[in-house]
């Protein structure tokens, strides 16, 4: 019979406090310790498990250092309102990325159209003046909640494609590559922050004035073809992109 998956495994490689992370951090994602809610004492999870206090510690030294959970000297651990994530390090969709998390993740399209192109999206899809673009509006859910207001920018030939598609479980990436036999290669962004106007805050649902993540990407075919220009407007209070970086010897 296989073994709980709440119950550590002693004879186990992974050490102690690696287990009880893993299954900490388990309950925390999957909404049994909910956001602000107090966890259990170390007492009583030094009891739960049959480990030492610093055995504890250190799970939950993780877990704060993940931003999972905080404490408040005097009182305890509660859980954190867990920020999801997105690696820079790799070119993916917002749901293709969040899937793989384990996250539930959807859209919502606000408006396709087809419009003249500002001189910004003209020069980063490298348009002749006279060339009309689809803009394509959506509205991201993690977890039920709204995460962020995408808007893309498409040569009208792919737009008009794919205003037929499910955007509302798929991304546009999955389906440039898979259904359209297109290479992504590569993409170029920037990365800056603003206040949530009146509007972006009730799409959003956050405060008006509140700090708003702002993600300027051209996404590139393998042979260098800009194909799609993005605005993304994340909330501040609940995502964050992370990234490596390696030194580079002198």
């Amino acid at each position: 019979m296989p073994r709980p998956v709440d119950e550590i495994q002693p004879s186990s490689p992974t050490p102690l406090y690696e287990q009880i992370k893993e299954i900490l951090r388990a309950r925390v994602l999957d909404g049994t310790y909910k956001p602000h809610e107090q966890m259990p004492s170390e007492s009583e999870m030094m009891a739960a498990f049959s480990v030492s206090r610093i055995t504890v510690r250190q799970a939950l030294s993780d877990l704060q250092n993940e931003g999972l959970v905080f404490r408040i000297h005097g009182k305890g651990t509660f859980v954190a309102k867990p920020k999801a994530f997105q690696d820079l390090g790799k070119l993916q969709g917002f749901g293709e990325a969040m899937r793989q998390m384990g996250y539930e993740t959807f859209a919502r399209v606000v408006s396709m159209r087809t419009v003249l192109p500002s001189a910004q999206v003209q020069e980063r899809l490298q348009l002749t003046k006279r060339a009309k673009v689809t803009e394509l509006q959506r509205l991201r859910f993690l977890n039920r909640e709204p995460i962020s207001l995408d808007i893309t920018y498409l040569p009208v030939a792919i737009g008009a494609r794919l205003a037929k598609e499910d955007l509302a479980s798929r991304d546009v990436f999955v389906i440039l590559e898979n259904d359209y036999g297109m290479s992504l290669g590569h993409a170029d962004l920037q990365i800056g922050s603003t206040l949530a106007d009146e509007r972006l805050a009730g799409q959003l649902q956050v405060e008006e004035g509140s700090p708003v993540l702002v993600i300027e990407r051209t996404t590139h075919t393998s042979d260098g073809t800009p194909i799609d220009y993005e605005h993304l407007y994340y909330r501040g209070d609940a995502f964050q992109y992370k990234v490596r970086v390696d030194r580079v010897p002198l």
